[in-house]
């Protein structure tokens, strides 16, 4: 605790002491950054693939510490060769114009779908998982992907609790509910709620890659029946004694959250649409009305929840903070060591990073339609995909008129590979790593890593294959 109370104080300290200086060093050259600066991500990406596998225990009591430790690696150096203006500049940023919303508003669905409990005892058979699956891909553009997993992952594992196999179920939920089903509105997936700001119509996604949409999850539903029920009919896997003998109907505990779930779409739907002029500035950062009454809403959105959420519902749940607590630790590192990374990408083609830029223009110029899914799609696996989806959007040229008419098909692929594409590995969306700790809390033995990653390329990627021949050629 000392340790921590020390680093944190320093990081205090130097930032209050960069302050004075931030108006006027708030950027750096990207363009003459090393690849090297990129080491600290590299190494946040590989702690979280790796040690969970080699070291399970010693992760599960140290992994806020490790990621710490590799964000350190990153703003120490970057401090004293930019100057602590700088990085102040760039942590407060990431802190004030990113991390702080993304937390809110994962906390705020958290929170609320986590206060609604699904009574009764579901049997997990293949057509039931189906099912739910399939109501989850509708609900995550509605209610958002995390607010959708949030909601129905407990059910999902609660019917399965009698069954040996579970991963695949939580897996083909990741791939699902977490990502592809988020795709067709802006309060689905934070890229196309980036893109919404930015311009594009709430209704162009719909309109434009439902075919894709319909393809990958309808796909991915009938891979998903098959393999369950092969699984269901091998022998000895419904276990003796179901562990949740209840047997009441179906119905649901705590149903007024489903309101506030109402209240969030609406706090995230009006950011976009209201339009203020009023922007107030803290530590160089500029942060707006909208977003500002936005996040405060969802904070008293959390805490109403939680006041009137019997006790007894967040029981049943088995409701816990430790896999948002897990989500925020690991995102803090995420958001912090991906400053240099996504600033080499915005350099563009003068960028260390010019050759994926240049890898999506075609000989003439033109936008190549293909490698924007599969570029976006790759760095989205891995890089958070809300601020991968900007630069790919920027690179295309950033003008949302002409993005949604000339250059459609080049938006449209944008758009599926950052949300697509974010189900490849656990840290491609925010759900995905909260699914997995749910699962986890709840006794299910995940896939590691790379396993996770060798589902996603058995099922995933021919399916992309697939849409890439079809749309994007």
């Amino acid at each position: 605790m000392i340790k921590k109370q020390k680093i944190f104080s320093w990081l205090a300290a130097t930032v209050l002491l960069a302050l004075p200086g931030l108006a006027g060093a708030s950027t750096f050259d990207a363009s003459q950054l090393s690849p090297l600066w990129g080491v600290p991500f590299a190494g946040t990406l590989l702690s979280i693939a790796l040690l969970p596998l080699l070291t399970p225990h010693f992760w599960h009591h140290h992994f806020g510490k490790i990621t710490a430790a590799w964000s350190l690696a990153f703003l120490l150096p970057f401090a004293l060769v930019f100057g602590p203006g700088v990085a102040s500049y760039n942590f407060i940023h990431a802190l004030l114009a990113e991390y702080i919303p993304f937390i809110v508003l994962l906390t705020a669905l958290f929170t609320v779908a986590g206060g609604i409990y699904i009574k009764g005892n579901l049997h997990g058979s293949p057509g039931l998982n189906t099912a739910i699956l399939a109501i989850g891909a509708v609900l995550a553009s509605v209610m958002g992907t995390t607010g959708a997993s949030m909601l129905l992952i407990r059910p999902l594992l609660r019917a399965n609790d009698n069954r040996k196999h579970k991963a695949h179920v939580v897996v083909f939920f990741i791939f699902i509910v977490s990502n592809a089903g988020g795709s067709l509105t802006p309060l689905g997936d934070p890229p196309l709620f980036l893109g919404f700001l930015k311009g594009v119509d709430f209704f162009w996604t719909i309109k434009h890659i439902l075919p894709e949409t319909l393809f990958l999850v309808g796909s991915l539903l009938a891979i998903f029946y098959t393999l369950d029920s092969w699984f269901f009919k091998t022998r000895e896997e419904i276990l003796p004694a179901d562990p949740t003998p209840d047997s009441r109907r179906i119905g649901f505990d705590g149903a007024g959250n489903f309101w506030l779930l109402g209240v969030i779409a609406a706090l995230v739907l009006l950011s976009g649409l209201w339009k203020s002029s009023v922007v107030f500035n803290i530590f160089s950062t500029d942060v707006g009305l909208p977003g500002l009454v936005r996040d405060v809403g969802l904070v008293a959105v959390t805490l109403i929840s939680l006041s009137l959420t019997p006790a007894k519902v967040h029981a049943d749940n088995q409701f816990s903070w430790g896999p948002m607590q897990e989500v925020a630790k690991l995102f803090a590192g995420i958001f912090l060591t991906i400053i240099p990374v996504i600033a080499m990408l915005k350099a563009g083609l003068n960028g260390p990073f010019g050759a994926i830029v240049a890898a999506v223009t075609r000989p003439d110029g033109s936008p190549d339609p293909a490698m924007y899914f599969w570029a976006t799609g790759a760095l989205s696996s891995f890089l958070d995909n809300a601020p991968t989806y900007l630069v790919f959007f920027n690179t295309a040229g950033g003008n949302p008129v002409e993005l949604m008419t000339t250059l459609a098909p080049t938006l449209a692929a944008i758009s599926a590979g950052a949300v697509f594409m974010g189900a490849n590995t656990y840290i491609g969306n925010a759900p995905n790593l909260m699914v997995k700790a749910i699962a986890e809390d709840r006794g299910v033995t995940m896939p590691s890593f790379f396993a996770y990653m060798a589902w996603s390329g058995a099922v995933l990627i021919p399916l992309f294959v697939a849409i890439t021949f079809i749309w994007f050629r």
